[in-house]
């Protein structure tokens, strides 16, 4: 019997066989395409299934999703924005499986919650910043969904100061200026030439004026999102995982600076800001234990 665990992010698949409920150690990863995205995820299925017999699958989206419908629409995945119907597809695929459908946020609240900074801990905030930015929620000790399944969307909290449009059709989002994507289309935009976050954060560590002045910028809408949702949630902590977050000094210093100027209330200085430890995707530990049967005592039933 196997058990497959399925991350759909914003430029990548991950998938892997799930041990021991929470280990998913073998992981393999394609590029989402700029079409036929399907066969790319369903080749990289096949791939990892093999000639297993699969009883269970978890699979974490980015969102959108609706979990009733197990239709997923990923904003920056164009030929699914407008919607597909995941658990369909992946059912069809392997039609004896029991399938577990959720928004990456949180799948990363459920690693966060197993194996990560949140476990023990009955209140946290779950984030990615990574492409995108998402997050999850642990309420009184159990994931929060939300009648849609997209609780916890942190990425398109509203951040005072920026009129940038983003992809979900709103405008200032956190997502739209402080994710990895957004902060080097605004840096490009500045006359930087580097092309990717982590080209980004090296530069900013070597001293780029623009580079910095990126970093600053996402770290400190990253710092106003956290303090609202603090506000909102009354949270212990709040991790940070993704790609993005490793971006040490240059984006960090100014999101705990933001945040503690905006988390004001007694209540909200309390909060703990951490990185994430969990080194191999967390989305994709989540999806293991949302398929391995351990959602139901974190309140995915």
């Amino acid at each position: 019997m196997t058990v497959l665990a399925l991350d759909i992010g914003a430029t990548k698949f991950a998938a892997g066989v799930v041990h021991n409920g929470i280990e998913v150690p073998d992981v393999h990863r394609v590029d989402v395409p700029p079409e036929k995205v399907w066969d790319a995820c369903r080749g990289l299925l096949l791939e990892v299934a093999g000639d297993q017999p699969i009883t269970a699958i978890g699979i974490g989206s980015a969102g959108p999703v609706d979990v009733r419908t197990g239709i997923t629409a990923p904003l920056n995945i164009p030929e699914w924005k407008s919607g597909f119907a995941i658990v369909a597809a992946v059912q069809e695929l392997f039609p004896t499986a029991a399938i577990r459908f959720a928004i990456d946020g949180a799948c990363l609240a459920l690693a966060e919650h197993h194996v990560g900074a949140l476990r023990g801990i009955p209140n946290g905030l779950a984030m990615t910043v990574s492409s995108g930015i998402g997050g999850g929620i642990i309420a009184d000790g159990r994931v929060v969904m939300g009648r849609t399944g997209n609780a916890g969307h942190i990425g398109h909290i509203v951040v005072p100061g920026w009129d940038v449009p983003c992809l979900c059709g709103g405008v200032g989002c956190v997502e739209a200026v402080a994710s990895g994507m957004s902060s080097v289309r605004w840096a490009v935009q500045q006359g930087w030439q580097g092309k990717t976050g982590k080209e980004l954060a090296e530069a900013a560590h070597a001293g780029d004026e623009i580079a910095l002045a990126a970093l600053h910028r996402a770290g400190t809408a990253l710092g106003q999102a956290i303090a609202s949702a603090a506000a909102l949630l009354d949270v212990d902590i709040a991790v940070i995982g993704g790609g993005f977050a490793q971006s040490g000094a240059p984006l960090w210093d100014p999101m705990r600076a933001a945040l503690a100027k905006h988390a004001a209330l007694d209540f909200t200085r309390e909060l703990r800001v951490v990185l994430s430890q969990i080194t191999n995707g967390a989305t994709l530990v989540g999806a293991g234990v949302l398929a391995a049967g351990h959602a139901a005592a974190a309140g995915l039933g």
